[in-house]
């Protein structure tokens, strides 16, 4: 079973900090690419081609493709940070709903965890 390291990202590509520079150095995040599967990783764009914070519709969107993918693709193991949590602004509890899609081999960041089980 790979592992796959889902970042949120920007929908120009840049990964030049956060998870997203994490995902391009050490995931094979490819630049200019901002949206679905590159090497063992995974983007979620939770900014727009300027930078600037998705709405929360759209990054749930982008979300529930994300879940559409992983449950194709049981055979592989994903690793979810805290996307849309750090560069973009939003908080867990913002996000965390959003992940109510994920199936089983969606690993989620604890604090994603318990904001879903105590709903």
């Amino acid at each position: 079973m790979s592992n796959v390291y889902v970042f949120g990202s920007n929908l120009a590509g840049r990964h030049g900090k956060g998870s997203a520079l994490h995902a391009k150095l050490y995931f094979g995040a490819i630049p200019g690419q901002g949206i679905g599967r590159q090497g063992n990783s995974y983007a979620i764009p939770t900014k727009d081609f300027l930078l600037k914070p998705l709405p929360l519709n759209l990054i749930q969107q982008h979300i529930i493709d994300f879940c559409a993918y992983a449950n194709c693709h049981f055979e592989e193991s994903f690793h979810v940070v805290e996307i849309g949590c750090g560069l973009a602004g939003y908080t867990p509890e913002q996000i965390a709903p959003m992940f109510k899609c994920a199936p089983e081999n969606v690993n989620l960041p604890q604090s994603f965890i318990k904001i879903l089980n105590n709903e």
